[in-house]
């Protein structure tokens, strides 16, 4: 692929090049031919005022002044045309590097989405791979195994219908990142964020103790779309009760100037390292010490990547600070609306 990127950026210089100086010549055409002529033609105006002078010119040996204005015609064509020779020499160099810089950055957005389709494609084959793997691997050992009885084989059917869940899981996850990769969904609606919270607070009854919401003094309404800004929180919410203790507080409360609403969501737990931060985002990124949740339960490791693209489609950010074995802090920025209409 690296080898295509950099055969397409030469391919591409070389058109930039070809172009840049077919522009050149051209001009230097047009300037050598209009810069000749007038110097051609004052020559001749100044011959013709000297011929008609009374005052008599001396010039050197059996010249005229005809050959004396051919041979001043001559020489400044000689130098206007040298002139014209170095200054594309210069545009060939200048026009090259920064041609192949030109070339470079206008392939880089396709070449960077290009290695993260590639990179989402092979990650998203290995997630697959391994469910479909342990499914396999376990229905081998029980066709092997004449002893086994009925209670055996519903084991297993337990444990394959919980693999089957999470494939089903994430091929909703999947088929949802795809579907915002080309949003066609209507985002005029006037959502109060701070009611979405409130709802996919109550949702959750069994972890509904875990959680602490301070919700502003009155509603904070965003224009988006409502599912989408639900989906966002719910990943939020799920995210910090995952990554955190089973007794430890996961937060949610609200900032806003007026212009941009902020919604803070703050767990405790292990904590994101600095360098792990800067990808947290990407698509199946985990950083090795957050394969597991807390209870021990894979992470495939998209949802914040979800969230991230979600946030974008409604023109606003997201950002993490974390504390390693502290406290880690995700904030969402949006647009805000003073009032609904």
């Amino acid at each position: 692929m690296r080898r295509m990127f950099e055969s397409a950026t030469l391919k591409l210089t070389a058109w930039y090049l070809v172009i840049l100086v077919s522009i050149s010549l051209l001009f230097s055409f047009i300037i050598y031919e209009l810069s000749t002529t007038e110097i051609s033609s004052r020559l001749e105006r100044l011959q013709i005022r000297i011929e008609g002078s009374s005052e008599t010119l001396t010039l050197p040996g059996p010249l005229t002044l005809t050959d004396v204005r051919m041979n001043q015609t001559r020489e400044a064509q000689a130098s206007i045309f040298v002139g014209l020779v170095y200054m594309n020499l210069a545009v060939i160099g200048l026009g090259g590097v920064g041609s192949y810089l030109l070339a470079r950055r206008t392939l880089q957005p396709i070449r960077a989405s290009h290695e993260a389709q590639s990179r989402f494609t092979s990650d998203a084959s290995h997630e697959l791979r391994t469910p479909l793997a342990v499914m396999k691997s376990e229905i081998q050992v029980a066709l092997r195994d004449p002893k086994a009885s009925k209670q055996d084989y519903k084991e297993l059917l337990q444990s394959n219908l919980e693999e089957v869940d999470k494939l089903t899981a994430l091929s909703t996850t999947l088929l949802e990142l795809a579907r915002l990769d080309n949003p066609n969904l209507s985002r005029g609606q006037y959502v109060d964020i701070a009611k979405i919270v409130t709802k996919q607070v109550e949702a959750r009854s069994d972890q509904k103790h875990r959680i602490s919401v301070t919700l502003p003094k009155s509603p904070v309404f965003v224009e988006g779309n409502e599912t989408m800004l639900s989906d966002l929180v719910q990943i939020l919410i799920d995210n910090a009760l995952k990554y955190s203790p089973p007794d430890s507080e996961v937060t949610l409360s609200f900032g806003t100037n007026g212009r941009t609403c902020k919604l803070f969501v703050t767990n405790q737990g292990e904590g994101i390292d600095p360098q792990d931060a800067e990808h947290i985002f990407d698509r199946f990124y985990r950083a090795d010490s957050a394969r597991t949740s807390e209870g021990g339960q894979r992470s495939y490791g998209i949802g914040l990547s979800l969230a991230k693209k979600i946030v974008e489609l409604h023109e606003g950010k997201i950002s993490v600070t974390s504390t390693p074995r502290e406290l880690t802090l995700f904030t969402v920025s949006l647009p805000q609306i003073r009032k609904k209409r």
